[in-house]
């Protein structure tokens, strides 16, 4: 009986060393370009080198990713079109950019669509997700996941903004994407779309007055030194795709497939954990720093929201019906 044990053992063994040389096989050694706006420090940044880690561990070191932040290979708009080409491996974006690729990712450009992370959550990992990730194949793209930038606010160097009527004539820098230069030029705003790289000297040097995002750019980009108030505005809630080039994907066995969107899901939990605990210290930093910070009232709010109606009606119909009834219906099931 022991011998049988022993011999089963010895079986057991092999065939999991089989199992283990097998999968190992179909994982090659690979050294990849990975390229993002943000800084390193941001919880994108730190969201980005997550999944680099677990890559790393879950390839058992045979793919690694060399890592180019703060726009070294260009801004999004360059770097999605080079990862489309295949020079560029794999890149973190803002999706506002990929609108002009995939017109229903204009979705999550929808004015006030998301009232809370829970909200967001719910709808950009479920079935809208999943079917705006499987729309980029189409334009050798691979969606893998996505991570969080977060609710965008206002900032200027001219006064609080408390009402519709405070955004009037303010310019302020878009990003280049039609949603937000209607949104705003509907508040009476002159938008002016441009490329991120050039936000901070613009800003500087009083070619523009204002720009809008999340907490964390504001902070990482130091535009307290730039800007002297921050509106918590809520306007709108920025995820952030994690894209592989298809070219790449098209040449990786299954198992390496599947390490890259595991690695992906798994930083995405780290990532949104890390960006949600950060943005309280960040407004606190910001203050200290010398910003102005003013919260909206949800009467002002309100306002604000049907004044913009109109450019949510307008852009729906491109969007799809189908993809907006999928979004409220996984909002509503937050409820």
């Amino acid at each position: 009986m022991p011998i049988l044990v022993s011999g089963r053992l010895c079986a057991a063994l092999v065939a999991s060393l089989f199992v283990s040389t097998a999968a190992s096989a179909q994982v090659q050694d690979r050294t990849l370009k990975f390229g993002y706006s943000t800084f390193e420090a941001h919880p994108l940044g730190q969201g980005a080198n997550k999944f680099v880690e677990l890559v790393g561990q879950k390839s058992g070191g045979k793919i690694k990713m060399k890592v180019y932040p703060a726009t070294q290979l260009g801004s999004e708009t360059q770097t999605i079109s080079a990862t489309q080409g295949g020079v560029q491996d794999i890149v973190g974006t803002s999706t506002a950019p990929l609108v002009g690729l995939v017109k229903e990712y204009a979705i999550f450009d929808f004015p006030f669509l998301f009232s809370n992370e829970k909200e967001a959550d719910a709808v950009v990992d479920g079935p809208v997700g999943q079917t705006l990730l499987a729309k980029l194949s189409d334009k050798n793209l691979v969606g893998l996941c996505f991570f969080e930038n977060g609710f965008r606010h206002v900032t200027n160097s001219k006064r609080p903004i408390t009402t519709a009527a405070d955004v009037e004539g303010l310019k302020i820098r878009t990003m280049q994407n039609p949603v937000y230069i209607d949104a705003f030029k509907t508040l009476g705003a002159n938008a002016v779309p441009m490329p991120w790289p050039e936000v901070y000297t613009a800003l500087e040097s009083g070619a523009i007055d204002a720009q809008e995002n999340p907490y964390g750019i504001i902070y990482v980009n130091k535009l307290n030194e730039v800007q002297k108030y921050v509106s918590v505005t809520k306007h709108a809630y920025s995820p952030w795709a994690m894209i592989m080039s298809k070219k790449l994907w098209d040449k990786l066995s299954p198992e390496e497939q599947k390490i890259f969107v595991d690695s992906c899901n798994e930083a995405k939990t780290y990532q949104r954990q890390v960006s949600r605990a950060e943005d309280a210290k960040i407004i606190s930093e910001l203050k200290a720093k010398g910003m102005a910070i003013n919260e909206l009232s949800p009467e002002e709010t309100a306002k604000i929201k049907a004044k913009l109606q109109p450019v949510i009606d307008k852009y729906a119909p491109s969007v799809g019906e189908e993809l907006v009834r999928q979004a409220q219906t996984s909002i509503a099931g937050t409820h």
